[in-house]
């Protein structure tokens, strides 16, 4: 069963997706903006990701490359927009090779219950890419990312 939640109302141009982490916060916080920690999770059990640009800071930019068992690399980057620690990140993102303007994604980090809610608002430029970005395997993609990152946050809490 899926321990993530995605909500993509019909006609808006926002993807909302909800996991909850049993580590905390400023752990969850961290993962996210280091260097180093990025490549342990991010991206599915099959690739590899790289990071050759991660300026943490507003107006910082950053680039993460994945390539998998097919050595197809795909690259995301963008700038950060807003940084507060262990509450949020703001960014740009844009695909390589994909149309239009970037999304922008917005991080939340908040404690309920002892545990980290992460809860991440993408917004497009419209509804179609929107729909183009979760037929693409997105929800799938975001729940293998996610399980490798709360097997991270288990081995450093232990």
């Amino acid at each position: 069963m899926s321990k993530l939640k995605l909500i993509a109302e019909p006609g808006q141009p926002d993807i909302t997706i909800i996991r909850e982490f049993d580590a905390p916060r400023a752990a969850v916080f961290q993962a996210h903006i280091d260097p180093q920690a990025i490549p342990q999770w991010w991206g599915l059990r099959s690739s590899t990701t790289t990071v050759p640009v991660m300026d943490v800071r507003v107006g910082g930019d950053w680039r993460w490359e994945t390539s998998g068992p097919d050595g197809n690399v795909v690259a995301f980057y963008g700038q950060y927009l807003e940084l507060v620690p262990n509450e949020r990140i703001v960014q740009s993102v844009n695909m390589e090779g994909m149309p239009g303007e970037p999304a922008t994604d917005t991080y939340l980090f908040e404690t309920v219950n002892g545990k980290t809610v992460l809860s991440i608002n993408s917004r497009y430029a419209s509804v179609e890419i929107r729909d183009f970005v979760t037929a693409s395997g997105m929800e799938w993609g975001a729940n293998e990312t996610f399980d490798r990152l709360e097997e991270l946050l288990a081995q450093v809490k232990a």
